[in-house]
């Protein structure tokens, strides 16, 4: 054998920067998700803003029974983000069970982990984009069933919003959820908007709505706003984003108010 190779040690330790991206945002997600990931890099990554993920165990079928099952895995996921460290926004990304569990049930699951963090549901994002599109009588689209429809429109209803349609479309498996193609999602979002409402949400992070959702709206001729969507949206400008992004509907061009 060849004698060993002189290996140095460098003198001087490089200089650091705080943080190898600026701003950082946590995304907690089912381990079925095949969507969440895709939406968050092309919509909310970038050179500043770095986000960094963990899964959950899920079962399908998706009814409030097994939502409500992931409620002890929330502090441990989230614990397993950049442990130790700060993050800017943390997402909790599944629409259901954000009904069925609660928002603020959520906040302090994930909060026992990273003190101090804003948290982020889809529902509460949703919200908080229909009004800041000034949108109060609204069209709901879900892939759910009507099981797990029902108390998403109870949550909007004692919210304060006026529902006009309620479209659901069956199906209990996320994973065929994330498989419905978007120019589908686009006639049947043009099916499921009622005359009189001023806004359509779309339900389920799981559906690939955010990339069709300027066209969408170009279809319908009103706001929509999707669970991803809003959910990106609302962690950008927590991470002090305030670029409009048209491409991706009218709600990214707005500014945040929280509650």
């Amino acid at each position: 054998m060849d004698a060993p190779v002189d290996i140095r040690l460098h003198g001087n330790r490089p200089p650091l920067d705080p943080r190898p991206l600026e701003r950082r945002v946590g995304l907690v997600i089912l381990a079925t998700d095949h969507t969440t990931e895709p939406d968050f890099r092309r919509m909310v990554a970038s050179d500043r803003i770095g986000v960094y993920v963990a899964r959950i165990a899920y079962a399908n079928p998706t009814t409030p029974e097994n939502l409500r099952r992931m409620q002890p895995a929330l502090t441990e996921g989230a614990s397993l983000i950049l442990p130790g460290e700060p993050l800017d926004a943390i997402c909790y990304s599944c629409t259901s069970a954000s009904v069925v569990i609660g928002d603020g049930e959520i906040e302090v699951a994930i909060r026992a982990a990273k003190p101090g963090v804003p948290v982020v549901t889809p529902t509460m994002a949703a919200m908080r984009g229909l009004k800041a599109l000034g949108a109060r009588r609204i069209s709901v689209l879900t892939p759910y069933v009507t099981e797990t429809g029902r108390p998403m429109s109870d949550y909007f209803r004692r919210h304060g919003f006026d529902l006009a349609s309620f479209t659901c479309l069956g199906l209990d498996d996320d994973r065929e959820m994330a498989r419905i193609k978007p120019s589908a999602l686009v006639d049947l979002a043009r099916e499921a908007m009622a005359d009189d409402a001023e806004a359509l949400f779309i339900s389920c992070t799981a559906l690939r709505s955010a990339g069709v959702a300027a066209e969408i709206e170009a279809a319908i001729g009103r706001p929509v706003v999707t669970s991803n969507q809003a959910t990106a949206w609302n962690c950008l400008r927590l991470c002090g984003d305030a670029e409009p992004r048209l491409q991706w509907g009218r709600l990214m061009t707005l500014p945040l108010a929280l509650d």
